[in-house]
């Protein structure tokens, strides 16, 4: 667990009052918790290596404006962690199996970073799960890289050197001064994840073979709520608009990856903003 003090101590205590439930998922189990009230849903996926917890921020703003489902992916946290493929197609099949253990219908589906990927297959599988579709700090679409560079940034994951490389490769999320003892809790939880689920979720995004998770023509809402980065360039900017008619694109200045533990009052204030704004809560 991410354990900081203050405001994110009551952030913490409200998510672990949250129910804990596990839907069956083929032979495994996946866990999630649920909370809040109301008819509208919202469920949200984290990202690489990490966990539930990773929500927790978000709980206080929202338990009172809709129903929370907040996911272990499999592989990760309470959820079982089976020698499987871990693509994208499974996780996103993951987050619809817990939908329909919970008997939600639809929701609007909230990704953070390989999440968004997730998200992106869930809708894919089943679109009329999907009220709408919010990225923070993910791609909507699978990035072009070359073979040559996609195997020399999966391999060390796979080496047994990968945890000083999984260290490296998290720390370079937190560029801002302040945040150290942050960065030090995520990645206390990140490492914890086991090898072979970091590496086989790098595989499922990147690896040669494995298919995209490019959006077309979206008719629900897509949010975008991004820390500033150098990924986030006019064309992708352009391509994320004509995804869908009811696009929203928020940044989020002076933030690093994990945006919505960086700076949790400053995110919550545009995630409830843009939920609102399309009456996905209450």
């Amino acid at each position: 667990m991410l354990a900081l003090c203050g405001e994110s101590a009551n952030s913490m205590a409200a998510e672990a009052r949250a129910a804990s439930h596990f839907a069956t998922f083929g032979t495994n189990r996946v866990h999630y918790k649920t909370l809040g009230r109301g008819e509208k849903a919202l469920v949200f996926v984290h990202g690489w290596s990490c966990n539930e917890d990773f929500w927790r921020e978000q709980v206080p703003a929202l338990a009172d404006r809709a129903k929370l489902i907040l996911i272990d992916l499999p592989g990760h946290g309470r959820s079982d962690k089976p020698r499987a493929d871990y693509t994208m197609d499974f996780f996103g099949e993951s987050v619809l199996t817990v939908m329909r253990d919970t008997r939600v219908n639809k929701a609007a589906l909230i990704g953070h970073s390989m999440g968004v990927a997730v998200i992106c297959r869930a809708w894919a599988k089943a679109p009329e799960s999907a009220t709408a579709l919010v990225a923070v700090d993910g791609l909507l679409r699978r990035p072009e890289i070359k073979l040559e560079d996609r195997e020399r940034f999966i391999a060390p994951f796979r080496g047994p050197k990968y945890r000083e490389t999984a260290t490296n490769f998290i720390r370079s999320m937190f560029p801002n001064p302040g945040t150290e003892a942050l960065r030090d809790t995520v990645l206390k939880d990140m490492l914890a994840t086991p090898q072979y689920v970091m590496s086989g979720a790098m595989e499922g995004m990147f690896a040669e073979g494995r298919p995209n998770w490019d959006l077309k023509r979206v008719d629900v809402p897509v949010l975008v709520i991004n820390a500033r980065n150098r990924l986030w360039t006019p064309e992708y900017e352009a391509y994320v608009k004509e995804l869908s008619p009811k696009t929203e694109s928020r940044t989020i200045e002076g933030a690093g990856h994990f945006l919505m533990l960086e700076k949790p009052a400053e995110f919550n204030a545009v995630l409830v903003d843009v939920l609102s704004k399309y009456k996905l809560i209450d």
